[in-house]
């Protein structure tokens, strides 16, 4: 292994729209629970479930239904 590398002349990350950021988001534990449970039946991890669920509603531009209760 070399003690350095020269980068200067290499390619720029051709995926690197595709790179995915990390955030902090609160869900209901119920929420989480029912992905969790869904992942394993169809054997992917839950937050990549929640990933491609979240990506296809807004391909979709879906938009949710809310309604307040008092």
């Amino acid at each position: 292994m070399r003690k350095e590398y020269d980068f200067s002349k290499s390619d720029p990350n051709p995926y690197v729209k595709r790179l995915k950021q990390q955030i902090t988001i609160r869900l209901e534990k119920e929420t989480i629970e029912y992905f969790k449970q869904l992942a394993e039946e169809i054997d992917i991890p839950y937050q990549k479930l929640i990933n491609l669920y979240l990506r296809d509603c807004a391909e979709k531009e879906l938009k949710p239904s809310l309604s307040w209760q008092e």
